[in-house]
C-alpha cells in the first residue's frame, strides 16, 4: 500500500515486472521541461475549481478546464497544453480511455493522472500506459503546481 504522505508518484525508468521485462506498454514519455499551461480534465466542479485556484493563484500557471474526457478531446487541438492533469474516474469516458485517445495524435501532450485510485497495481498500470506520474487525491493545493512541475522535469 502507498503511504498516506505520498502525494505524487513518478515513473521510474528502472521499474520492471517480476519477469524482468519493462512494465511500460509504451516508451517513457518525454518531459516537457517547462510548464506554463495545464489542461485540467475533472468532472467534479468543486475539485476543478480548487485545481484552477491552486494552479493559477498559487502556482502562477494558466489553466484550461474541461468537465469530461469528450470535451477535452474536442478542445485539445486548440488548447495545446504543456501537460494534462487527468482524472481517472469520470462518467461517459473515463480518464484511461481519454488518455488512450489523446495518445494517438502526433502532438500528444504528457499526462499526469490525478486520482484516489492509488493502489500499487493501479499506479503501475497508469505509469505503464505512459503517464508522467500520478497525483493522489486528496491533493495539497499549496503544492499542486510544484508537484506538476517536478513531474514534468522543471527546475
Amino acid at each position: 500500500m502507498i503511504p498516506n504522505d505520498v502525494a505524487t508518484i513518478e515513473a521510474d525508468p528502472e521499474d520492471t515486472e517480476r519477469s524482468g521485462r519493462p512494465s511500460r506498454e509504451r516508451s517513457s514519455p518525454e518531459l516537457p521541461g517547462n510548464v506554463e499551461h495545464v489542461l485540467c480534465v475533472e468532472d467534479d466542479p468543486d475539485i476543478r475549481a480548487l485545481v484552477e485556484l491552486a494552479l493559477q493563484s498559487v502556482g502562477g500557471l494558466r489553466v484550461t478546464s474541461c468537465a469530461s474526457g469528450i470535451e477535452a478531446l474536442a478542445r485539445l487541438p486548440e488548447v495545446r497544453p504543456d501537460v494534462v492533469l487527468l482524472d481517472v474516474m469520470m462518467p461517459e469516458m473515463d480518464g484511461l480511455e481519454t488518455f488512450r485517445r489523446m495518445a494517438t495524435g502526433d502532438d500528444a501532450p504528457p499526462v499526469i493522472f490525478m486520482t484516489a485510485k492509488v493502489q500499487p497495481q493501479e499506479v503501475r498500470r497508469y505509469l505503464g500506459l505512459g503517464a508522467l506520474g500520478v497525483i493522489a487525491k486528496p491533493f495539497d493545493p499549496m503544492t499542486l503546481a510544484a508537484d506538476i512541475r517536478r513531474l514534468c522535469g522543471c527546475p
